[in-house]
């Protein structure tokens, strides 16, 4: 085999809880995933030794080429994991902007698993290959499920959800990329200062998952929520405008998706998505506007 390409979906936390610092260094989340369709794809080759690629949104620098991008990691876990050398050319065609609280970096991780799984012919079931997506990252998991899924631990306990339901989002992504760290550093902040809730008690996902089931979007529009967009909104004045926006703008809800900057915003179908896509783009505050739609699978194998 010479080439194979798989791609992965970008998503948005339709519901996201952070509790308190652990130990660990990290937070306790709950957290409602939806997959939804902005893709990018990975294609992986026979090569000497790893080698990657990168074109589209990121190409230039914003998205590394070295192993501090999760492909390279995750090429190198796989490989560990099978006992195969790490001999790929890898190429990633970016669709989703990196640093935009979509998961497209986990994304990106999730495709290079599956499509190296296939060209090393490691023959790796889901199971093992979602063990090593929780060691890449929170979001690789969700990324390899697809789909809508509820998020638990530090969002790589990922347990699917049965949804049938289409939902239709516009996401307008608000000026250059945040760092996920450093917002929650700036929630700590606030939560230290009494600013906001100190997220004891997470705020249940089950109004959310049962929305999502059945609808109307009036309902989920009731319920979306994010922990995360506060302080995104503190370390980003700008993301109160573009949120303000998509809200005169007609939409039924709006939110940061996860650590932001891009705006998640719900339409009731996807008439209504392209023409709030259409409204938002020519408002002047985001640099880029996508209608999608979800839930879609996750990482898969395409060709």
């Amino acid at each position: 085999m010479t080439t194979v390409v798989a791609q992965a979906p970008a998503k948005v936390n339709v519901h996201l809880g952070v509790g308190p610092l652990r130990e660990d260094g990290f937070h306790e989340l709950r957290t409602v995933y939806l997959a939804v369709s902005l893709l990018d794809t990975v294609t992986v080759r026979p090569g000497e030794g790893l080698s990657l690629t990168v074109t589209g949104e990121g190409a230039g620098g914003a998205v590394p080429t070295d192993r501090s991008n999760l492909v390279w990691r995750a090429a190198e876990l796989l490989a560990g994991s099978a006992g195969v050398a790490a001999d790929a050319t890898m190429e990633i065609a970016k669709s989703i902007p990196a640093a935009a609280g979509l998961a497209g970096g986990s994304a990106d991780a999730a495709a290079a698993l599956v499509a190296l799984d296939r060209l090393w012919g490691t023959g790796a079931s889901r199971a093992d290959l979602l063990d090593l997506a929780a060691q890449l990252g929170s979001d690789v998991p969700f990324s390899l499920v697809g789909g809508v899924a509820l998020g638990a631990g530090r969002g790589e306990q990922v347990t699917p959800v049965l949804s049938r339901t289409r939902w239709d989002w516009v996401l307008g992504i608000a000026g250059e990329g945040l760092s996920t760290p450093a917002v929650y550093r700036e929630l700590d902040r606030l939560r230290a200062a009494d600013r906001v809730p100190d997220g004891a008690e997470l705020v249940a996902a089950e109004p959310v998952l049962a929305a999502l089931r059945s609808g109307p979007p009036a309902v989920l529009a009731g319920v979306v929520a994010n922990d995360l967009q506060a302080p995104a909104v503190a370390l980003r004045p700008d993301l109160g405008r573009a949120l303000r926006t998509a809200t005169e703008a007609g939409a039924a809800a709006v939110l940061v998706s996860g650590s932001g900057p891009t705006v998640a915003a719900l339409a009731v179908d996807e008439h209504h998505a392209l023409r709030l896509a259409g409204e938002l783009a020519g408002a002047g505050v985001f640099r880029t506007v996508r209608a999608v739609h979800g839930p879609v699978p996750g990482a898969r194998l395409v060709g």
